[in-house]
C-alpha cells in the first residue's frame, strides 16, 4: 500500500530521501536534513525494504588515518538525524506515494554498498513519476547517477538529457582512489568508469555537464558558501561532493518554501493533479 500525507497533520512541506540500506555519505544526507528541518520542512526517508538505514562507517570514523571523513558537524547531524522517527521507520521504495511529495533529494555515497540504491529499478520508476511532476529535484556526486539512468520510455533517454548538472568530477573520483588506494582498493571507485563519464554520456551535449572550479578539495560551510558548487537548472539543482552540501540544501528548501508560497497565493490546495 502506498504510503503518502497523513490527513490528520497540518499540511507542511514534504521531502523525500531515498537511501541504500548501508554506505550512504554522512553529509550529503545529515546536513540536508538538519538544513531542511530547520526550516520546518518534513523529511521523509525511503529505503528498499522498509529496513532502517546505515552510512558509511568508514566516513564516520576516518578513512585513513582517521582523516578524509565527514566532519564533525555533520557527524553530530548524522547522530541527531538517526534518533528521529522519521528515519528509525522508513517507507519501502515499493509503497512511496510519490506524488504526496513536494521534493526529491538524492544523495551520494561511494562505498560498495551504494550499488542496489544506484541500480533500484523500483526507484527510478518513481523518481521518473516524480520528475515528470516538475516539482523540485535535488542530487549531489552518486545521486546524479539515479537521474543518468532514469529512462523516459518515450524516448528512450534519460530525464537528464536536456539539462545542465554536475556530478562528482572524475578529477576529484580519481584522486581520492589514488591516494587510498594502497589501503582501501577501489572503496573509492563505485564503478569501473567514473561518475562523470556515465552522467556525460546521459547528456545530450557534453557542455551541458558543468564541472565547476578546482577547489582543492575546499569545502563550504553553513555560513561561508565560497567554496561550494551548485548547479540551478530550474526545478533541478545538482551539486558535487559532501563540500556543496550546505549550499544545495539552503538552495533546495529557498526553492521549496518559493513553491510552497507561490501556490498559496494562486489559492491552489496539495492534491496531485487531476483530483476532485
Amino acid at each position: 500500500m502506498a504510503v503518502g500525507r497523513d490527513s490528520s497533520r497540518p499540511t507542511m512541506t514534504r521531502v523525500l530521501i531515498p537511501l541504500p540500506d548501508r554506505d550512504f555519505d554522512v553529509t550529503e544526507v545529515a546536513v540536508p536534513w538538519r538544513l531542511l528541518t530547520r526550516r520546518d520542512i518534513e523529511v521523509v526517508f525511503a529505503t528498499p525494504q522498509g529496513g532502517v538505514a546505515a552510512a558509511d562507517p568508514l566516513l564516520l570514523t576516518g578513512v585513513v588515518f582517521g582523516q578524509l571523513g565527514a566532519e564533525p558537524e555533520a557527524k553530530a547531524f548524522y547522530e541527531q538525524m538517526t534518533r528521529v522517527r522519521a528515519f528509525q521507520n522508513p517507507v519501502r521504495y515499493g509503497d512511496v506515494d510519490w506524488e504526496s511529495f513536494d521534493g526529491l533529494l538524492l544523495p551520494g555515497g561511494h562505498a560498495k554498498g551504494m550499488r542496489p540504491y544506484l541500480e533500484s529499478t523500483e526507484l527510478r520508476a518513481g523518481v521518473r513519476a516524480f520528475w515528470a511532476l516538475r516539482r523540485p529535484v535535488a542530487a549531489i556526486c552518486h545521486g546524479v547517477l539515479v537521474l543518468a539512468r532514469t529512462v523516459v520510455p518515450e524516448t528512450g533517454r534519460s530525464v537528464l538529457f536536456d539539462r545542465r548538472t554536475t556530478c562528482l568530477p572524475a578529477y576529484m573520483e580519481k584522486a581520492a582512489h589514488l591516494a587510498t588506494f594502497w589501503k582501501l582498493g577501489d572503496y573509492y571507485r563505485t564503478y569501473p568508469i567514473t561518475v562523470e563519464q556515465e552522467v556525460v554520456q546521459a547528456l545530450a551535449h557534453h557542455e551541458q555537464f558543468v564541472r565547476g572550479p578546482i577547489t582543492l578539495f575546499s569545502k563550504g560551510k553553513e555560513h561561508d558558501a565560497a567554496a561550494a558548487f551548485v548547479v540551478d537548472d530550474g526545478h533541478y539543482l545538482s551539486a558535487r561532493w559532501p563540500g556543496d552540501a550546505y549550499k544545495l540544501a539552503t538552495l533546495f528548501a529557498d526553492k521549496l518554501i518559493a513553491r510552497q508560497g507561490r501556490a498559496s497565493f494562486r489559492g491552489l490546495d496539495r492534491r496531485p493533479p487531476g483530483a476532485l
